[in-house]
């Protein structure tokens, strides 16, 4: 029975996959290439007050801008350019809360453009981007609202054209046509070359999905206000106004250009966010997946839905194949070709000279993308998402994520980047390896979750979990708190009379269950939990206990630093090599192996020697029964 539900499990995630990748395009292509679209002739006008130009609707345009001063001069002369009427166009610009120049430099350059009507509204309170757009939109008497992210360049004749796709009373949202002007990455313009595609064959199917916030318009009378913890805007935005009714198009003559160039970094924070917005799209726009919206329902579900759950249906397919391989040839050559696909697809990260070759690299962005929709995904559901741009302090930001300052740091910033400083082909590999084996890990040890529970529950009262506070990555600064879970092993309340104290070999506190447990490392399987949210990772320094860490850190020198840079893990060097800690001392000699682990990750290559070391150590101390 659970074999049947393996296999089907497997190739139904399989079959999501090829059809999401392949299939989809595919079928919008031959549904789109049946339905000719009739592009309206862009409004002509004659450059006076005629009656034609008084007949055009009157266009709000908004450009939000946070800490804008690098594009806001060319902005403002940009928009000045376009061609409309200048007593049916309004253009303002929302500096929210800025703490640069961004006001004064806009304030500035619109006085040079007298014939256009600006508004600059200046922000005092920072308060994020929809609350802006809320605030702005909800005391606009337009006809039309057009949104432009302040690096992106608009053409001139763009707000004629869409005013002709408005004359048809159906539409609702006119997207324009998004192109990054350098991108420095091939794969990441294979990417939107990809969307650019899929965009048009929607838009002739009147089914576009979203916008861009590079440019798009709607409708004023449609707009619905937005959730203050809104991420995706300008998917929820104009698809709000779908479910009004009104269709949705894409004018692919309206090209607007992104002028600001992202690095792999900002490009793959960036895919987190948008996908942490699908996850949340998904779950606050699930009617449009009634079959009543049509073809909206079908690009939808196609193109939005399985993307949020793309990440996961390859890790299902994955390591599915891999177990039904020992008994199914079939599912051996597909688990083979998975293996072979993510190969290649990192062979661009451990083997900088292979970065030119476009296959190659339009396979690590594919993947990369889905690993970042993974991470995002994850954190939405977990409560750890953020918005659009940052805009809290660094004090606050770090009170958000659970962080406190470092108390007795006495080693500066400076050396100690310079000193631990970990290669970032190796923290993104790390991180991917962390993923796939805590999601294996978790899948494979899930039947003895209910097994040790009970036995946990029939030794002793209490909580079959136990959580508590533990030290993470640090900083020159601060330090990361995060909630470690584990299976109980000592009596409930074992600290009650005493504080904080390491337990001790034959402790009287642990019960027999947890005895067992703790030499086997079976208490800590639900720390898989833990590493899929980024608290930790599977190998690592031990996690240390706030109790402790001003003592140890006083006492020991550079022992705050073992973790600087690097999550603390269920297993690792220092815990093979040593056990539980029991005493000052026990922790002072774990201080070198934790550095030894951190050197060893200056590369790809002697970190993968060294985690695959201790992978096999702790196996051994599983099965031998050598923990403490």
């Amino acid at each position: 029975m659970i074999e049947c539900i393996l296999i089907i499990a497997t190739v139904l995630s399989g079959f999501l996959i090829v059809y999401h990748h392949a299939g989809y395009p595919l079928m919008l292509k031959w549904l789109s290439d049946r339905h000719q679209e009739r592009l309206p002739e862009p409004l002509k006008r004659e450059y006076s007050a005629s009656e034609a130009d008084q007949q055009l609707p009157l266009i709000h345009l908004i450009v939000p801008a946070y800490n804008e001063a690098q594009w806001i001069e060319r902005k403002v002369r940009n928009i000045a350019l376009l061609d409309y009427p200048a007593n049916k166009l309004k253009v303002i610009i929302a500096c929210d809360g800025c703490s640069d120049n961004t006001a004064s430099l806009a304030q500035n350059e619109a006085a040079n453009h007298p014939h256009v009507d600006f508004d600059i509204r200046d922000f005092e309170q920072n308060r994020g981007k929809v609350a802006v757009l809320n605030d702005v939109i909800g005391s606009s008497d337009a006809d039309i609202i057009a949104l432009s992210d302040v690096s992106a360049i608009t053409p001139i004749d763009a707000l004629l054209i869409a005013a002709a796709q408005f004359k048809t009373p159906r539409t609702g949202v006119v997207n324009s046509h998004y192109r990054l002007l350098e991108t420095g990455s091939k794969g990441e313009e294979a990417y939107w070359e990809y969307q650019s595609a899929i965009k048009t064959r929607e838009s002739k199917l009147g089914a576009t999905m979203g916008a861009h916030g590079a440019f798009y318009l709607f409708r004023r009378n449609s707009f619905v206000t937005l959730p203050e913890d809104t991420i995706n805007d300008d998917f929820i935005l104009p698809m709000t106004v779908v479910l009004k009714g009104y269709q949705a198009v894409q004018d692919n003559r309206i090209l607007s250009y992104e002028l600001e160039k992202s690095d792999d970094a900002m490009d793959f924070s960036r895919r987190q966010r948008i996908s942490s917005g699908n996850t949340q799209q998904l779950i606050r726009l699930k009617s449009l997946l009634h079959p009543r919206f049509g073809y909206t329902a079908f690009n939808f579900f196609s193109g939005k839905a399985l993307r949020v759950t793309m990440p996961w249906l390859m890790a299902v397919a994955l390591l599915g194949s891999m177990i039904l391989a020992l008994s199914y040839p079939l599912f051996a050559v597909l688990a083979l070709l998975q293996i072979v696909a993510y190969a290649a697809a990192l062979i661009p990260v451990v083997a900088p000279s292979c970065q030119s070759n476009t296959i190659l690299k339009s396979l690590n962005y594919l993947v990369a993308g889905h690993y970042a929709g993974l991470l995002g995904s994850f954190r939405y559901l977990t409560g750890q998402s953020k918005g659009r741009w940052t805009r809290v302090s660094e004090s606050q930001e770090s009170s958000s994520r659970g962080e406190t300052p470092m108390e007795a740091n006495t080693t500066s910033a400076s050396s100690l980047e310079s000193t631990f400083m970990i290669d970032p082909a190796t923290a993104r590999a790390k991180r991917a390896f962390d993923l796939f084996f805590s999601i294996l890990g978790l899948l494979l040890t899930l039947p003895l979750f209910p097994l040790i529970a009970l036995a946990v529950k029939l030794e002793s009262p209490g909580p079959i979990f136990f959580k508590q506070l533990r030290i993470g990555k640090s900083f020159p600064d601060r330090v990361l708190l995060f909630e470690m879970i584990k299976f109980r092993t000592m009596v409930q309340d074992a600290e009650k009379g005493t504080g904080a104290t390491w337990a001790k070999k034959k402790d009287a506190r642990i019960t027999r269950v947890g005895n067992f447990l703790r030499k086997t490392r079976l208490d800590e399987l639900p720390q898989f939990i833990n590493v899929i949210r980024g608290d930790m990772s599977i190998i690592g320094p031990r996690p240390e206990r706030p109790g402790f860490y001003h003592k140890l850190e006083t006492a020991i020198p550079f022992f705050a630093e073992r973790t600087y840079g690097v999550p603390p893990g269920i297993t690792g060097l220092a815990q093979v090599n040593q056990g539980y800690d029991t005493c000052i001392e026990d922790v002072r000699s774990k201080v070198g192996f934790d550095h030894t682990y951190a050197l060893s990750l200056s590369s790809v290559t002697s970190w993968i020697k060294m985690d695959f070391y201790i992978m096999f150590k702790t196996i051994e101390v599983m099965v031998m029964g050598r923990g403490q």
